[in-house]
């Protein structure tokens, strides 16, 4: 490994594109079974195992990173702290200069944890809850019994003082509780406690996961109502969101696909070293195996596809092309792939959701 030195600050933050940050997902395997997940995978699975990046392999990775500028990683899973070598994995990313962040579900959380994360202080920690009760935890993780595990983990993180952010996922499961998750957790988090309404179908596109995914979301008539009772998710909605839609809207001038930052300066890397642009992006043509082929090659060669993608199809052009709301909306041809096997389709209720948020934005204006 060449040393952290050779990698000077200013080189890295000069370079005109660079790549910023990583996210390194280092398994699929998660102890819980959450109903909306769209990548987990049971936490024995060998095959999931057998097929997970080494630890020489993740580290040829990070070099590559940072001597394409990386600054941040982000580690995720699945369940990152299945990984008996996570440590070494830890430690390995922090020593070559990489702010590193880590996405738990702290039901894994022990005192070698604690002693690791004061010993070598992480960006951050994000914890996601699913509810202030065993009987909603266990309804949205398939895993009740992990709910106390759940609550020494987090409290374990809080009470050393290791900065921990949080946030919940707005389902079905959870959605009657979720007024009391949003009290009771919103003053722990070190960082603006948050809400996801947006459940992604599976990367593997499971026909039967997916169907439970698509069981879960809430109605865009839900979301609203939750975003409206949401005092400070409101107040962020009226006075930066707004800005979001469009007066007018100019004629497609032109058809290309991707206007995003997808492989402007982030990119994220699965489980068996499949790296794409976007976490979300698993089309065909999209994703490289960094088994077999460099980072900076990937990057570049998937760069330069996406910038050449276009579509003539009608129904993209007309609606979400040209559409003024496109901003409040959760659809991009990553998230046209996972619904609708095509990137340039349509989505309807990603479309009503956006047309929903946009008249609760202009309601609240008018009274406010």
């Amino acid at each position: 490994m060449r040393p952290l030195s050779s990698f000077p600050l200013w080189k890295r933050i000069e370079q005109k594109r660079f790549l910023a940050a990583m996210n390194l997902e280092i398994t699929a395997r998660c102890n819980n079974d959450c109903r909306h997940c769209y990548i987990n995978r049971p936490a024995d699975d060998l095959n999931a195992r057998s097929q997970e990046l080494r630890v020489d392999e993740i580290f040829r990775i990070a070099d590559e990173a940072v001597e394409m500028g990386c600054l941040w990683c982000l580690i995720t899973g699945g369940e990152p702290l299945l990984r008996p070598d996570f440590e070494e994995i830890y430690i390995g990313l922090r020593r070559r200069g990489l702010l590193v962040s880590v996405f738990t579900n702290a039901t894994l959380i022990q005192a070698k944890h604690i002693a690791l994360f004061k010993r070598f202080p992480p960006r951050n920690i994000e914890v996601t809850v699913y509810g202030v009760s065993q009987e909603t935890y266990g309804r949205v993780t398939q895993r009740p019994a992990l709910f106390s595990s759940f609550q020494k983990g987090l409290h374990l993180l809080l009470e050393n003082g290791i900065k921990v952010r949080l946030k919940t996922m707005a389902m079905r499961s959870n959605y009657q509780e979720l007024p009391a998750i949003a009290e009771y957790y919103r003053p722990r988090s070190s960082g603006s406690f948050r809400f996801d309404p947006f459940l992604h179908l599976r990367y593997d596109g499971n026909p039967e996961r997916n169907a439970l995914i698509r069981q879960e979301r809430l109605s865009p008539e839900e979301i609203i109502d939750l975003e409206k009772k949401d005092i400070v998710r409101f107040d962020a909605l009226l006075k930066h969101c707004d800005n979001l839609i469009f007066s007018e809207t100019k004629a497609a001038e032109c058809n290309h696909l991707f206007y995003c930052k997808a492989g402007k300066d982030t990119c994220d890397v699965g489980p068996d070293g499949t790296f794409r642009l976007c976490s979300a992006l698993w089309a065909p043509g999209t994703t490289r195996s960094l088994r077999n082929t460099s980072l900076r090659k990937a990057w570049e060669e998937l760069g330069k596809f996406l910038k050449e993608l276009t579509s003539d199809r009608e129904e993209f052009l007309l609606k979400c092309k040209n559409c003024n709301k496109i901003n409040l909306c959760m659809w991009c041809p990553a998230m046209a792939y996972l619904e609708t096997g095509s990137m340039d389709a349509h989505v309807d209720y990603f479309c009503r959701i956006a047309n929903a948020r946009a008249e609760l934005i202009q309601n609240g204006r008018t009274s406010s």
